[in-house]
């Protein structure tokens, strides 16, 4: 879109399409034990890789009089503040920089709490597409916490005002409580920002999901995901049943293992698919996505060697809810729209799969919570700087298979074992 208003000269646009012709390399600063190594410089199109490089630099300097007009640079300078802007426009990094969520406080069962454990005084808002979210209301399901904690979902799309509420007149985003907001005195709010700015109207940051709302101060409680995760597990306690109760997303004896698990998957798996996918240099991407792939290595180990069926064993922690939010959009998403494509889920992580699908098909929450209507939509119809046309691939098929099936493939090789 950058460029379709500006004449390219003759010389860019043929040497765009000689290299762009070229298939992709697999260049030696990708192998890290995920990609064969290169014995010799590859013979891609009768171009070997050094000429492929001189192409690129060509490429580069004939569009550099393209990009730095006045036109374009008053174009960037005006959306420099953009919602949408993953990487801030001038960041030659081109990475992904996560922002820290302001609203850190905490409910409690304190006899002087500023947030007590209250029936019916919560409220969570989220949306089903983002995994940030999808964490709390999964533990909001395993710990049953319904009668304290209400929830209302937005529309998957997000634009430059950010998430907005739903509308009568939606009828592409069907799911539970997928609604306006349903709070008394919001009936004029239409995006989530109006939350934020309603408590705090100098608030200069993303307007993100999840937001934990109290009802009775009109305030935010949190919306920091990793918290509100953690809250649920523990401080309605004392006033729920037995059951509920005796489920313990943070062990005591586990600690120090979810904490150290939780550091390395939230930066490279949670954290690395948004780091490879927003990225706006090669160099960036190259380094996020095989971190990734590193990693995702790191977890299939510790399934396969471990008695299962969680990561930790026996008992379901919230390291198996941290994980499951984002390898769940990983073959239906990831994959394709974020390049994440060294492997995916279903063929190339078979302990993955078979946690991923045990949690899908065995646990409730995992699956009530996860609604890949609004996940696929979000992702290909709102990152219109990564999808211009908006257009939502098909596959896979289906988004998560059943137990015991398995991909062609995979199927084909096990037969042979």
């Amino acid at each position: 879109m950058l460029f379709r208003s500006v004449s390219v000269p003759r010389a860019a646009r043929l040497t765009n399409l000689y290299l762009y012709s070229c298939a992709p390399i697999s260049r030696p600063s990708l192998t890290s034990g995920l990609l064969p190594a290169l014995s010799s410089p590859p013979q891609v199109c009768g171009c070997n890789y050094s000429h492929i490089k001189q192409h690129r630099r060509i490429y580069h300097q004939s569009i550099t009089t393209v990009i730095s007009t006045p036109r374009i640079q008053n174009r960037m300078s005006s959306t420099d503040n953009k919602i949408t802007n993953w990487v801030a426009p001038g960041d030659k990094s081109g990475e992904f920089k996560r922002q820290v969520s302001s609203f850190r406080d905490w409910i409690s069962d304190a006899p002087d709490a500023r947030f007590p454990v209250e029936k019916g005084r919560y409220h969570l808002y989220v949306s089903y597409a983002c995994p940030w979210a999808h964490r709390t209301l999964i533990a909001r399901k395993l710990k049953g916490l319904e009668d304290f904690v209400s929830f209302s979902v937005v529309h998957w799309h997000m634009g430059e005002k950010g998430w907005r509420f739903a509308t009568a007149e939606d009828k592409d985003a069907e799911g539970e409580n997928v609604i306006p907001d349903p709070l008394p005195g919001h009936e004029s709010y239409t995006h989530l920002r109006n939350i934020y700015l309603g408590v705090d109207p100098s608030y200069a940051g993303r307007f993100t999901v999840p937001v934990l709302f109290d009802k009775k101060a009109g305030t935010i409680v949190n919306n920091e995901s990793s918290e509100i995760l953690r809250m649920f597990g523990s401080v309605f306690n004392a006033a729920l049943p037995a059951p509920a109760a005796a489920l313990d997303l943070y062990p005591e004896d586990l600690r120090a293992r979810i904490d150290e698990v939780g550091e390395w998957t939230y930066d490279g798996i949670n954290n690395g698919v948004y780091k490879s996918g927003f990225a706006t240099t090669q160099e960036a991407y190259e380094r996020n996505v095989v971190r990734l792939f590193a990693d995702l290595d790191r977890v299939e180990a510790i399934l396969r060697e471990g008695s299962g069926p969680y990561l930790f064993g026996d008992r379901l922690t919230e390291t198996d809810v941290r994980l499951y939010v984002t390898l769940v959009r990983f073959d239906p998403v990831y994959v394709q729209h974020f390049k994440c494509n060294i492997r995916d889920i279903r063929s190339g992580y078979p302990a993955i799969h078979a946690w991923l699908r045990n949690l899908y098909w065995g646990q409730p929450a995992f699956a009530e919570t996860t609604n890949f209507l609004h996940i696929k939509s979000h992702y290909t119809k709102s990152h219109t700087q990564i999808n211009p046309f908006s257009i939502t691939p098909v596959g896979p098929v289906p988004d998560i298979l059943p137990l015991g099936d398995e991909v062609p493939a995979v199927a084909a090789a096990a037969a042979k074992a």
